[in-house]
């Protein structure tokens, strides 16, 4: 495995790519164009320039999250062609610079969701949590309303004020739109870049939903095992895999998250590992990625992803704000890094008893 940790760009992020080298665990890099909106061409001489700036620091793009994709082609709008066009076009563009791994997801409206993004700790940090009675509670137009005053003055991602704007549009795209047609309209897309990526060899993976379940009647259809083995069959190509996201998949304690790794060797392209503490099945807070600190067992998931020989890009996912960090909720560097040394801990040690 390689560790890495999302990086926003020089204008948008709170940390820059000389604290991320120096943190030494983490070598390259998962980043964007964070100002294209889905559907919008990624030209390659911006790609080349976004990774000129990395390797000049010392560091690799390891991957890509995310090439936004587009309402249109979400919902099978008479618009999806031309953005699937585009989107074939970004690929062409991240493949002739090198760049091999995306990481994208097919959420509805919200590309994740949370109540808050600094619930106090008994420690004083601070962290990204979820009620589904706060959810309950809020007018679906009003949810950036509830959350924007925590954002630490940054623009997190799928929450850009210009997409918040027209909510109450984006709702009415999708008021048609059940599970199965979001999943036909998954399956139309993957079709149409599977010929790019065979040819650049790039691995598309999608990241599961957050939560894992439907919010505010909207459809959700990469939640568990099930859904994403029918996914992985719907459209058998090796460049078809997922990100396996313990933060959300683990949403739901149903979800066996060593399993649902073991039953996808050669599938899983890429691995955000966080941990979750929950107080009720509905209502948990982001944690340390400490096993004890939380609810997964860390040990036992870096165990399954070492026995499928997973060996692609890992990052510590949401990190807890701690030391008085100001940063973009869940990105600051501080706690991000201590999880980044425990991970790697954890690969280390488990292949080294392996070998023995």
């Amino acid at each position: 495995m390689e560790m890495t940790m999302r990086w926003y760009g020089s204008k948008f992020d709170t940390v820059t790519l000389k604290q991320i080298r120096q943190t030494a665990y983490v070598k390259g890099v998962i980043t964007m164009l964070y100002d294209k909106q889905p559907g919008e061409l990624w030209p390659q001489d911006e790609i080349h320039a976004l990774k000129t700036e990395v390797e000049d620091a010392g560091l690799h793009i390891s991957g890509i999250e995310s090439v936004n994709v587009s309402d249109a082609i979400k919902t099978g709008s008479k618009d999806r062609d031309k953005d699937i066009d585009n989107y074939i076009k970004s690929l062409e563009n991240l493949g002739k610079e090198d760049i091999h791994m995306v990481c994208y997801n097919f959420m509805p409206v919200f590309d994740w969701t949370r109540t808050e993004l600094a619930r106090r700790r008994p420690d004083g940090s601070t962290v990204l949590a979820y009620t589904q009675e706060a959810v309950d509670k809020i007018v679906p137009e009003k949810m950036f309303e509830s959350i924007k005053g925590e954002m630490n003055g940054t623009v997190m991602p799928g929450w850009e004020p210009e997409r918040m704007a027209h909510v109450k549009e984006l709702f009415e795209m999708y008021k048609d739109i059940d599970e199965n047609k979001l999943f036909d309209n998954l399956v139309y897309f993957l079709n149409a870049i599977m010929p790019v990526c065979d040819k650049y060899d790039i691995n598309m993976a999608i990241h599961p939903d957050d939560p894992a379940w439907s919010v505010f009647g909207l459809p959700r259809i990469i939640t568990d095992k099930a859904h994403i083995l029918h996914l992985m069959q719907a459209v058998d190509n090796k460049h078809n895999g997922l990100t396996l996201c313990t933060g959300s998949l683990g949403t739901n304690l149903g979800n066996n998250l060593p399993d649902i790794i073991r039953s996808l060797p050669g599938r899983i392209h890429f691995a955000h590992i966080r941990n979750l503490k929950f107080h009720s099945p509905t209502n948990f807070e982001e944690a340390a990625h400490l096993s004890s600190d939380g609810t997964f067992d860390m040990y036992e998931i870096v165990k399954a992803l070492h026995d499928i020989g997973f060996d692609g890009p890992v990052r510590p996912d949401h990190g807890r704000m701690i030391w008085d960090e100001v940063a973009m909720p869940g990105y600051g560097l501080y706690d991000r890094a201590l999880g980044a040394a425990y991970l790697c801990g954890l690969f280390e040690a488990i292949g080294k008893a392996d070998r023995k």
